[in-house]
């Protein structure tokens, strides 16, 4: 039986001293599900944090990168490649909307992402907008988010779970990836409406996620 992902999005929020009140207050609620698996993904400067944290506590909590860079190793100020994520977590976020749409991140640009990722022995979650959106090869997580559905976009409306299990048996029929999760306004009122289809792997809550009493809501409704 494969597991429920559930993958915290922090987005470009929380300093040091925010994300030690964060994690501190939510281990003091978690209790580790059976067959669910939890993923926290905040900025770089925090992964080292959450992993102090992590194994001190001995917490069954994995992390993942929000981003990587498109190039290897080398002479790229600014980036930070996949051998440095690998250090610190074992998933990275790769196309979400706003990187498409802020950073203008192009199927190429995802596709080299992607690749580096599995270099560095990552696994790639990769954000599909819609049937269209092109899956790198490698590919075995994709999370479905309908741009409009994202808390960025005027607090972001929840896709109809009707038509997130639609469009993922259709991308399921061209496509060979193993799970298929879904991201876009997910709270604890609505996280198992898209939990309990039989097609659907996992959530991606975002804004959410921000609130440690409402990710354990989300995790314990999941």
């Amino acid at each position: 039986m494969k597991p429920l992902l559930i993958i915290a999005n922090f987005k470009s929020n929380k300093t040091v001293s925010e994300a030690k009140t964060w994690i501190e207050e939510f281990s003091k609620g978690f209790k580790p599900k059976e067959g669910k698996e939890m993923v926290i993904c905040p900025s770089f400067t925090l992964l080292p944090v959450f992993k102090q944290y992590i194994n001190e506590q001995n917490l069954p909590i994995k992390l993942g990168a929000q981003d990587l860079s498109s190039f290897p190793e080398g002479p790229y100020t600014g980036e930070v490649n996949g051998k440095q994520i690998k250090d610190l977590a074992d998933y990275v976020l790769i196309g979400h909307s706003e990187r498409r749409s802020n950073f203008n991140e192009t199927d190429e640009i995802l596709s080299r992402k992607v690749e580096n990722a599995l270099v560095a022995n990552l696994k790639p979650i990769f954000f599909v907008q819609n049937v269209d959106t092109l899956i790198p090869r490698g590919v075995e997580i994709i999370v479905y988010e309908p741009p409009e559905s994202i808390s960025t976009v005027s607090e972001g409306i929840a896709d109809n779970p009707k038509d997130v299990s639609e469009t993922i048996s259709q991308l399921r029929e061209s496509h060979s990836f193993k799970y298929a999760l879904y991201g876009g306004s997910v709270d604890s009122q609505n996280v198992s409406t898209f939990t309990k289809l039989s097609n659907v792997d996992g959530v991606v809550p975002g804004r959410a996620s921000l609130d440690p009493l409402e990710f354990l809501k989300i995790i314990e409704n999941a």
